[in-house]
């Protein structure tokens, strides 16, 4: 059958991926996650996974790719199958080019922390840097200020606050004039009004906000470097709903394109499998 697989062991997930060989394409098999313990644990939880729901045997299987942090605990080869690890940033470049149908884009990958690339159709992915905030951040200090530890719940939470009790705008600090250009709802400090009635949702908003906008600021100036004008936005942070208002705000204002493709949140472990 010629299947490649891809799996990407992160910093809390690991997800798995397949292509067909269908003719002269490639067929993508549904990606999933799991959640493990230990890196090997949650490799070896990911593959059975995949291969039941899939109805695959290992005879169907031509090669096994890895990539990600947890990916150097794997010390012999999966079930004997061939395989290898290939380099996250080009696994990073690769998934979001594919997702997006750009033949050039910074992409970024927000997870645990976020890593930013430009990728290049037929071309090595350059790493243009990074932040350490992404969405361990987001949890970290959830759980700190909130006592929340689940990410679906900070949503709901964040769902029902109201930011004007907790950043700064600069309509709060500025008065109409011809001269001020800056829109009046554009951040000027995260958290630089914190209300002393702020609730916890508020603060669960707030949180989110900063994380997205600081990921978001850091990919406008990566762009901006590279004359690049579309900005694809990967990794479990995509999946939350609230990501869409922030980027799109963003777009709005600095004339960029963020865009978060189907399947953003697989998109390392897409491109890691397409090495194949």
């Amino acid at each position: 059958m010629g299947v490649v697989i891809g799996i990407d062991v992160g910093g809390s997930t690991t997800k798995i991926v397949g292509f067909r060989k269908v003719g002269e394409k490639r067929e993508l098999i549904s990606p999933l996650f799991v959640k493990a313990a230990d890196p090997v644990t949650s490799i070896y939880g990911a593959f059975g996974k995949f291969t039941d729901q899939n109805g695959l045997t290992l005879s169907d299987i031509e090669q096994v790719l890895t990539t990600g942090v947890g990916s150097s605990y794997l010390s012999k080869p999966i079930y004997e199958l061939p395989c290898s690890s290939v380099p996250e940033f080009k696994s990073i470049g690769l998934g979001g080019l594919y997702l997006s149908h750009l033949d050039e884009a910074i992409v970024v990958s927000m997870g645990t922390g976020t890593a930013i690339v430009h990728a290049r159709k037929g071309q090595d992915a350059d790493y243009l840097g990074g932040t350490g905030v992404g969405g361990g951040t987001m949890m970290g200090l959830s759980k700190k200020i909130l006592g929340i530890e689940e990410i679906e719940h900070l949503e709901e939470l964040a769902a029902q606050g109201d930011l004007s009790h907790v950043d700064l705008r600069v309509g709060d600090i500025t008065k109409k004039d011809k001269n001020v250009t800056l829109p009046d709802h554009m951040t000027a400090s995260n958290f630089g009004k914190l209300s002393d009635v702020a609730s916890p949702a508020d603060v669960a908003l707030g949180i989110m906000n900063t994380v997205f906008e600081t990921i978001g600021m850091l990919a406008l100036f990566a762009a901006r470097s590279r004359g690049v004008g579309d900005i694809v936005l990967t990794g479990n942070l995509s999946r939350i709903t609230y990501a869409k208002d922030v980027f799109a705000s963003l777009s709005s204002m600095f004339s960029v394109n963020f865009m978060i493709p189907e399947n953003a949140q697989y998109a390392t472990v897409i491109g890691t499998a397409l090495c194949g």
